[in-house]
């Protein structure tokens, strides 16, 4: 790998490629006159990054996202210059942030540093070998390929895009050497439709004209694919080869022994798909915390990820773990974000189809299983009971109060939980008990100043409003 030049020679994607397919040790330094910014790797893998810029700080960095308020930031940094001691360290110190939230803060701030480098057109980098950071930095290791994918999604320009491609009459096709850090991205539904479309044949205009996405997400679907070394340019004498060998296999290719069992696992489960709930499909329980599905989701992703099969030419495999994959996100993604797990509606014959429900019936059926869940504590299955309500029936100001309830009480949800308090207070101005209620978030917040206004509020139109004179009585100690 080239140790030293400009972004403009080699772009950010590539040098992060070279460096963890050959599994340095260093520090990779991207200079430009505002700042300097630095990554460092350990065999590889990405472990940590820093910033002299002042925007990208731990303290400025939380104050930012919400987790700290600006009372609590200014104390830090009066501890800070006092002590000497690192800003994380006086945060969970200060009892501001947990142990556990300030190792999460950080490896958002690290990703969000790397993040910014990939909107850079321009900037001077070195790769130093064998420089890493000091022992009490704490150290991540940080999925490559997921990282690359969602940094080359915020670039916004088609110009620079292009430049960084071959020409768009080039034929591009799956590269047989493809880096193992593919395996970690999570490819959306669309992007995988991007990838199906490259077949050794067709150019890259061909591909954009083809793509339901349109022209320019599709193009940035192509260039974390080619930045990675997974799409390379197939030269003309490739391209029969290619389709003969595409011949070949689809005219006598069988399945082979070492698949033989997982097809027959692949078969049983998609039986089941429409059937599971969200924890079945990943298999964690129903209380588990979003790093436990995240980290059973990753396991999984290693054994169904249709991409991991793409070198055999079995159409029901691929159909089927499509669809597998597909419902593992989604059940995922219900689980970290507290949303409704939707199912994959299957098609209905007419005379099968059932009497229609009002969607008002449905909600108010999703609000009472809800009110069970909150009972039994078990707040992520309220939650998604709750979004189905909103959303069937988005005018009803109680659905969106105890969705707040529920977001509340699950961790890293406190704003989520003020959004729909909000949307509930807009359509009830005058109910006491939701403005009490928002006090209490603000007060869980450590916004004491927003927590005092809102009981305030609660106890003009109620004044024997109890939680608001608790939460008032809270706020003074």
């Amino acid at each position: 790998m080239k140790r030293k030049g400009t972004l403009s020679e080699i772009s950010l994607p590539k040098l992060i490629v070279a460096i963890n397919r050959d599994a340095l040790t260093g520090t990779l330094r991207i200079s430009t006159e505002q700042f300097t910014k630095k990554l460092y790797f350990i065999s590889g893998n990405l472990i940590f990054a820093s910033s002299t810029y002042e925007d990208d700080r731990l303290g400025e960095f939380l104050l930012k996202i919400g987790k700290i308020n600006l009372q609590q930031y200014e104390k830090s940094v009066e501890l800070l210059k006092k002590t000497g001691k690192r800003q994380g360290a006086i945060l969970v110190e200060l009892g501001y942030l947990t142990p556990k939230e300030l190792f999460w803060s950080v490896k958002e701030q690290v990703q969000e540093i790397v993040y910014s480098l990939f909107l850079l057109e321009d900037g001077e980098f070195e790769f130093i070998d064998n420089e890493i950071p000091p022992d009490e930095v704490i150290t991540l290791k940080i999925g490559l390929g997921e990282l690359i994918y969602q940094g080359v999604k915020r670039i916004d320009n088609w110009t620079r895009i292009q430049k960084e491609m071959p020409e768009l009459d080039t034929v591009l096709k799956i590269s047989q050497n493809r880096a193992g850090i593919f395996q970690e991205i999570n490819l959306g539904a669309e992007d995988r439709e991007v990838l199906s479309l490259i077949d050794g044949k067709r150019s890259i205009r061909e591909i954009l004209s083809l793509s339901k996405q349109g022209s320019f997400p599709a193009l940035k679907t192509l260039y974390v694919l080619y930045s990675i070394g997974i799409l390379e340019p197939a030269s003309l004498k490739d391209a029969p080869e290619v389709e003969a060998t595409m011949t070949e296999k689809t005219e006598t290719q069988e399945v082979p022994p070492e698949l033989m069992g997982f097809l027959e696992e692949i078969r049983a489960l998609h039986k089941r798909l429409n059937e599971m709930s969200a924890t079945e499909l990943l298999g964690v329980t129903e209380n588990c915390t979003p790093q436990e599905a995240k980290k059973q989701y990753y396991s999984l992703v290693k054994k169904y990820h249709p991409d991991r099969y793409i070198n055999y030419n079995l159409p029901e495999l691929k159909e089927k773990l499509t669809d597998i994959f597909d419902a593992m996100t989604k059940a995922y993604d219900a689980i970290k974000d507290g949303k409704p797990y939707e199912r994959k509606e299957e098609p209905v014959r007419e005379e099968e189809k059932p009497e229609e429900v009002p969607p008002e019936v449905q909600a108010l059926r999703q609000y009472k299983r809800a009110l069970k869940e909150l009972k039994k504590g078990d707040f992520w299955v309220a939650a998604e009971a709750l979004r189905w309500a909103t959303r069937l029936d988005p005018g009803e100001p109680k659905y969106w109060f105890y969705l707040s309830k529920a977001l509340s009480n699950l961790p890293r949800r406190l704003k989520h939980a003020e959004e729909a308090l909000l949307e509930a207070i807009k359509l009830d101005r005058f109910n006491s008990e939701y403005y009490s209620e928002l006090g209490h978030i603000y007060l869980k917040a450590g916004l004491k100043k927003r927590a005092k206004r809102q009981f305030e509020k609660a106890l003009e139109l109620d004044r024997k409003n109890t939680d608001a004179l608790e939460g008032l009585r809270a706020v003074q100690d």
